[in-house]
């Protein structure tokens, strides 16, 4: 485990609107068809693959840090079946391009091998743009945690923060070659975390325990495995103080389970918080 300063942001970099914390709904996706224009490997489990399209031009982004798409990775194998679906957030926007870095382990899922094997001038469709969560400007200070498959939503909310924003950030990644040079001009210290060598969890709880977190409560946005989400998420409320409004908090994906497995035992999740909410609020 490592701390490390995120150094500033270029001055030409691209900053989202802000939003206020709680944020409207999620979006519901519409298909939209686009072409791969670039792919490169960021880190040896991270594949950047770059869409663009005209439409991109037009189409509206959200002013969400965590706005994601979902792309179709297969078309449904029976009349009333469904398509594959992959969940995926958008890195970076820039004119008629959007970026998409998807965490690469070998032929493992859908998502992994079409990142690898997916070559410049290849269409791709989507569902969306979809979000809900954006750095709030008045926040006392922020807490952002997630591990290789929130990275690109922490990493635009670094370059979405304010100057004079205080943000503590503790991300969880296969090896030490898979952290990431994050830009800021927020004051800011980044945990990373190797898988393997201790928890994310247990990283973030701990570092408060020694008084290494700012006082007072954060905005915070905790994503990624969802039993560590749970656990920080409970953990926020009950000892940071962290109101629902001030709490953006999702799995991402379940230890043990595939992507269809965790979709059926996500509203199973969903109730578990709410259970933890209702002991909170009796307690």
């Amino acid at each position: 485990m490592t701390e490390t300063a995120a150094r500033p942001s270029a001055p030409d970099q691209h900053v989202l609107p802000q939003a206020g914390p709680a944020g409207p709904p999620r979006r519901r996706g519409v298909p939209h068809t686009v072409t791969v224009a670039a792919k490169r490997r960021l880190t040896p489990h991270v594949v950047r693959v770059t869409l663009a399209g005209e439409e991109l031009r037009t189409l509206d982004p959200t002013p969400y840090t965590d706005r994601y798409v979902k792309l179709v990775m297969a078309e449904p194998t029976e009349p009333e079946g469904r398509p594959v679906l992959r969940t995926y957030t958008v890195r970076a926007v820039r004119d008629g391009e959007w970026d998409v870095d998807v965490v690469v382990h070998g032929d493992e899922g859908y998502g992994g091998p079409w990142a690898a094997g997916v070559r410049p001038g290849e269409s791709v469709t989507f569902l969306g743009p979809g979000g809900g969560y954006a750095p709030d400007p008045a926040a006392a200070w922020h807490l952002l945690v997630g591990d290789d498959s929130a990275l690109p939503a922490v990493a635009a909310a670094l370059e979405a923060m304010p100057a004079d924003a205080v943000v503590r950030a503790f991300v969880e990644v296969a090896g030490d070659a898979d952290r990431q040079d994050l830009a800021t001009t927020a004051d800011t210290r980044i945990t990373w975390v190797v898988r393997g060598t201790g928890s994310l969890e247990d990283a973030v709880i701990d570092a408060h325990a020694r008084g290494e977190l700012p006082a007072g409560a954060p905005h915070a946005f905790l994503h990624g495995e969802a039993g560590c989400v749970r656990v920080l998420r409970r953990w926020a409320r009950a000892e940071l103080g962290v109101t629902p409004e001030q709490l953006s908090a999702s799995g991402y994906w379940r230890r043990g389970a595939d992507d269809e497995r965790w979709r059926v035992e996500k509203r199973a999740w969903v109730a578990a918080v709410a259970q933890d909410d209702a002991a909170l609020a009796g307690a």
